[in-house]
């Protein structure tokens, strides 16, 4: 994999959808496998669906980070609120994953919102909490067959003065 500068960030286009699925199917399947029981890994699937992306991209705005013409990651906001970003196994740890925040945080700060919100999964924790993301909620959904998913809802300050944000607690 080339180095994540190369990347290049674009909107997503209606075009792209089989191959934003790609991304986050294929980093739900390395990442999240043996982390999260199965109907877990189902239950993001579903939350992924095709018409979810699409309607991400219709309400918000989602970004697709393409290297040699293919698609090797994503992430998309709503309002405030940031979701679904996914960076395939192959280009994680080198810095694409923060691009695509920042990308999408300065979106936030443009649209004159003060903070921003997301979902942490617990795979996730670390890389958010090293953005400057506060969690400020444990919550869970019950998967079925007494199975569940555990995540965090967390938040960070997009103050003019502060770039980095707030300190993660703890």
């Amino acid at each position: 994999m080339s180095c994540t500068r190369d990347v290049k960030l674009r909107p997503f286009l209606p075009g792209d959808l089989d191959a934003v699925r790609g991304v986050i199917f294929s980093t739900i399947d390395a990442c999240y496998s043996g982390v999260y029981p199965p109907r877990a890994i189902e239950f993001f699937k579903q939350y992924h669906s095709d018409e979810n992306v699409l309607d991400r991209a219709q309400r918000g705005y989602t970004i697709v980070g393409e290297s040699g013409g293919r698609a090797i990651a994503t992430g998309s906001i709503i309002a405030d609120h940031i979701c679904a970003v996914f960076v395939i196994p192959a280009a994680q740890h080198r810095g694409l994953g923060r691009r695509i925040m920042e990308h999408l945080e300065q979106r936030a700060r443009s649209a004159g919102f003060e903070a921003v919100t997301l979902d942490v999964s617990l795979p996730s924790r670390q890389f958010y909490e090293g953005l400057g993301y506060r969690l400020s909620e444990a919550a869970h959904l019950d998967v079925g067959e007494g199975q569940r998913l555990d995540y965090w809802r967390a938040t960070k300050l997009l103050v003019a003065g502060d770039l980095h944000g707030a300190r993660p607690s703890g």
